[in-house]
């Protein structure tokens, strides 16, 4: 028996997977997390997704005006297998290029469950904890899923934006941008701390 709220969320990925809906109206990131515990550490995938100009599709606003956009659920390998399974074998025809999957624990399944299921469409796995990472990286030969390192669902995101770089050129161009900045501001404070001498530099780092 399926809880009628889960119900309702398989019907709907159901229903998106028969609509007929241009690329442009489809999400091409999926954000999934195993609980609403992990969304602190899962928030840096959000983080950098709207740093590089996608917006997140939700069903209480309008449907943003970027070309990009992201969608976020909460999907339990253990607590709720058949909404795992409906999000991740409707993730292609949903129009998803690339889902962004955490988990913790030391059962931290729903990455490999989900990058099995959504097959082909490309899934990196976010461990939230130390402890789940050998969890989410062990995966058999011929069943590949991309991991970061624990926590670093920032980087997930970054590398879900490069897969999709590679069919567009906008965001390959906000990628190189972004790099140029980070690179912008190493060198400013070199600099600084040059400039400053290391004491001084310190203390007003730490003011």
């Amino acid at each position: 028996m399926t809880v009628e709220g889960v119900r309702d969320l398989i019907e709907s990925f159901e229903a998106e997977a028969e609509c007929e809906r241009s690329d442009e109206e489809t999400p091409e990131v999926g954000i999934v997390m195993g609980s609403d515990s992990d969304l602190e550490t899962m928030y840096g995938a959000y983080e950098a997704l709207t740093e590089l100009g996608f917006e997140e599709l939700t069903d209480v606003e309008d449907p943003p005006e970027t070309r990009f956009t992201f969608e976020t659920y909460v999907v339990s390998a253990h607590r709720t297998p058949k909404l795992m399974d409906a999000y991740a074998s409707t993730a292609g025809d949903r129009g998803l290029d690339v889902i962004i999957a955490g988990a913790g624990g030391k059962s931290a399944d729903l990455p490999n469950m989900t990058a099995s299921l959504a097959y082909p469409v490309p899934v990196i796995g976010v461990p939230v904890q130390e402890k789940s990472v050998d969890s989410v990286i062990g995966m058999p030969t011929g069943a590949p899923l991309v991991a970061v390192d624990a926590g670093k669902s920032f980087n997930a995101a970054l590398s879900a934006v490069q897969i999709l770089a590679r069919e567009h050129v906008e965001l390959r161009d906000r990628l190189v941008e972004y790099h140029q900045s980070l690179q912008g501001e190493v060198a400013s404070v070199s600099r600084e701390l040059h400039e400053s001498g290391t004491p001084a530099f310190r203390a007003e780092r730490d003011r």
